[in-house]
């Protein structure tokens, strides 16, 4: 997740950097940046997006998991596992 998060900062600082270049004023070209970004890093970082997605979704499953373990022991269902 900080992979991603840090390649789309990046992505923006060099599309503004682009835009700078151009004379384009810093707070409009770090502005139009983000907006261009939000598509084009679903097109750039596409295979980081989904591995970031799946170990997401497999978190979730973890904890909903434990969740579910832990309410099967409180109702007296389950037995609690022997540390």
């Amino acid at each position: 997740m900080a992979l991603y998060t840090v390649a789309r900062f990046g992505l923006v600082a060099i599309v503004a950097a682009l835009l700078m270049l151009a004379q384009v004023p810093v707070l409009v070209a770090i502005a139009v940046s983000v907006v261009v970004v939000m598509p084009l890093s679903l097109l750039v970082f596409g295979r980081l997006r989904r591995r970031v997605a799946i170990g997401m979704a497999e978190r979730t499953e973890d904890r909903r998991q434990r969740r579910e373990q832990l309410r099967a022991e409180l109702r007296g269902d389950a037995p609690a596992d022997a540390e």
